[in-house]
């Protein structure tokens, strides 16, 4: 009996790859488990809930709205494993299906648990005690009735266009003069936004007790006041998810790019309906709703409890609860400055590499916050993609611009769901008088540069600093990311030309340290893969250790199979999709994937290659997927100085050692949580990271 042969390495072989998309439910998934891991405080569990709701609404918004567009266009293209659209719709909606069950299954959990430790959610009016009602009805005259708008559908008033991801009340009911109910009315009610989801009860004989009441529920009980004259027969909760992708032809609105980007951005809430979240049981108005919406029956998920899970991320603010919540240790300093020295002079002398969240993000801001006050610093570029509400960055480089410095600031529109924010902040620099450019036609700008210009002795001097991740204090505070400050000239040259070439909207250059996309990233990320492979077959040290978040680019997953099938150990640490399928019989037996998911969000893209012993490293914006080598600016620069090496080598010795966040990647698509051996220590790299 022959094996079988070896999986052959082209892309029209669907067996060596996973779907991206069914890939990202799979990375929900090892969220969820979070939710469910009653190691975690029990606040702590709820929030990685909440982050599995905003994480499932993203996606059908933007990656299933993209199929169904592509779907409806009559586009029924393979993908990388061979499946059709039409049939991935299929498996995501199935996959989303049992997701959204165990999800709930987890908050029956999660809510019982709350309530033991005196955090209750009413969520049935009859466990409402008497003093409660009148305090309801009290709250529901003085703050929610005014506010209140409901519709009746019928001919002369059509179906409304529901803002997307707001909760809704679908009704039925008769008129009282209708007495054998022969005319059924159908109306909605818009659970408003502006006001608290959940409304904290009157205190009980227990004054550790806090019970919270949902304002569906409060409006349920007052619905006669808003349909006098009516007969309810019934209500039922709905929220509906739509189609929330930005796209439009840049190279027809080059000249108003800002007005454009507004007015499509008021159309994201109107965009068309692709899922609708309903209460269990809502039979006949799941029916109408599903008619209105022009939906099919997969594109229905029926909720057992609370629709919008997001909205419990409120319980997170809640006083008292820090027992139930991780406790995170106070980020370093990044930089010890000595008395009568600066940071600049710091920098000169050698590079400074930070690791986030565990070494502060306040070293970036205190640098600029020096540099907008400095007599000797001349000029400021810089690029935001996004950024924080309450960044001081924004006020600095204002305060630098009014201060007379050259002040220009590469502002990314298309940050998807961010644009909002981005366009405040473009209008506020421009007020203080920066000069702000707005993105580059055709590409998204998601490099993360700062670049200072400074007159030392009669001379200017660069100092730059280069990042994984944004340059956000809030997300920095949870993300791991990884920062270097320098003033090494080949690198300072290379991010001086690619502003300029960036501002000037000129062609690309070849630079001299710095890989940069969408022209020359790709190109060169292939060749020190390929220079891998070279030196296992010329039996030289050949090893790849890379860290991102995703993995899609087909290319690169070509690359690595070549590179394992010559004998190249290649470690894979990817949180989130992954379409590389390691453990193939003669293609990829060399490759590993884990995936890291834990209290922080792995953020940091990290690319080792052993290269015959000389250990490079480089650290990136950008992540392994066409969108970052072809549509986006995005830079990979390399860490020079050995001490810095060094310590990357043992931030990725100490990931690739972890048992008790990780996940390992098999190559049937599922994924084996790690635990410690009856010998072995606990590893957890989120924790231990911050000895490094």
């Amino acid at each position: 009996m022959t094996a079988n042969p070896p999986e052959k390495i082209e892309l029209e072989n669907p067996n060596i790859f996973f779907d991206r998309e069914l890939s990202w439910v799979d990375f929900n998934f090892r969220v969820l488990e979070e939710a469910q891991n009653t190691n975690n405080p029990l606040l702590e569990r709820l929030k990685f809930l909440c982050i599995t709701e905003n994480n499932l609404d993203e996606f059908f918004m933007v990656r299933v709205a993209g199929l169904i567009n592509l779907k409806t266009a009559g586009v029924d293209e393979r993908s990388l494993n061979g499946k059709r659209t039409s049939e991935i719709i299929s498996e995501v909606y199935e996959k989303v299906s049992g997701f959204v069950k165990t999800q709930y299954e987890s908050l029956s959990t999660i809510l019982h648990e709350l309530s033991e430790n005196k955090i209750n959610i009413v969520q049935d009016p009859k466990d409402l005690r008497g003093e409660d009602i009148q305090f309801v009805k009290n709250y529901y005259k003085r703050e929610v009735s005014s506010i209140l708008t409901p519709l009746a559908i019928d001919p002369s008033h059509p179906f409304p266009h529901l803002l997307n991801r707001t909760l809704n009340l679908g009704i039925t009911l008769y008129s009282d003069e209708d007495k054998n109910k022969l005319k059924e009315l159908f109306a909605i009610v818009q659970v408003p936004n502006v006001l608290p989801r959940f409304l904290q009860l009157p205190a009980t004989s227990d004054p550790d007790e806090r019970r919270y009441f949902p304002l569906e529920e409060i409006i349920k009980l007052h619905l006669s006041d808003l349909f006098y004259g009516m007969d309810v027969k019934q209500i039922h909760t709905f929220k509906i998810v739509r189609d929330a992708d930005i796209s439009f032809n840049e190279e027809q609105n080059i000249g108003d790019l800002l007005t454009k980007m507004k007015n499509e951005l008021k159309n994201r809430m109107w965009g068309d309906a692709i899922r609708l979240d309903v209460h269990s049981g809502a039979g006949h108005i799941k029916d109408i709703l599903k008619g209105l919406l022009e939906l099919e029956d997969y594109q229905v998920m029926e909720i057992p409890t609370l629709l919008n899970l997001n909205d419990l991320m409120f319980f997170q603010t809640l006083d008292k609860t820090g027992h139930l919540k991780f406790s995170y240790p106070k980020p370093k300093a990044g930089f010890n400055i000595k008395k009568g020295e600066s940071i600049f002079q710091e920098i000169r002398k050698a590079d400074h590499l930070l690791h986030h969240p565990y070494e502060s993000f306040r070293s970036i801001e205190d640098m600029l916050k020096i540099a907008s006050s400095d007599p000797k610093v001349l000029a400021i570029k810089m690029t935001l993609y996004r950024t924080s509400g309450d960044s001081p960055i924004i006020q600095y480089l204002g305060e630098a611009a009014e201060n007379g410095k050259q002040v220009t600031v590469l502002v990314e529109l298309k940050a998807r769901f961010d644009e909002e924010r981005n366009i405040r902040w473009a209008q506020k620099l421009e007020d203080f008088g920066v000069h702000v450019v707005y993105g580059v036609v055709g590409l998204k700008i998601h490099c993360k540069m700062l670049l200072i210009v400074r007159r030392e002795d009669d001379k200017l001097n660069r100092y730059v600093h280069l990042g994984t991740g944004n340059y956000n204090s809030t997300t920095a505070r949870f993300y791991t990311d990884v920062s270097l400050f320098t003033a090494e000239p080949e690198i300072t040259e290379d991010v001086a030309i690619l502003f300029n070439t960036i501002t000037s909207s000129g062609k690309m250059p070849k630079l001299t340290q710095i890989y940069a996309a969408p022209t020359f990233l790709k190109e060169g990320f292939l060749n020190l893969i390929q220079r891998e492979t070279e030196n296992a077959r010329a039996k030289k040290e050949a090893r790849v250790i890379f860290k991102m978040n995703s993995l899609v680019d087909a290319d690169v997953i070509m690359k690595l199979y070549e590179a394992s099938q010559a004998g190249v150990k290649i470690d894979l640490i990817i949180r989130g999709i992954c379409c590389l399928r390691p453990g193939i019989k003669g293609v990829s037996e060399n490759i590993k994937v884990r995936s890291i998911i834990g209290r922080y969000l792995e953020h940091s893209r990290i690319y080792f290659f052993q290269n015959g012993g000389k250990n490079e490293v480089y650290l990136a914006s950008a992540d392994c997927m066409p969108r970052n080598f072809q549509r986006r600016i995005e830079v990979m620069f390399p860490i020079l100085q050995d001490k810095h090496k060094k310590r990357i080598n043992k931030i990725l010795d100490l990931l690739l050692r972890d048992n008790t966040q990780a996940r390992v990647l098999e190559s049937d698509g599922s994924y084996t949580r790690l635990f410690p051996g009856e010998d072995d220590p606990a590893v957890n790299s989120q924790i231990d990271l911050s000895e490094i």
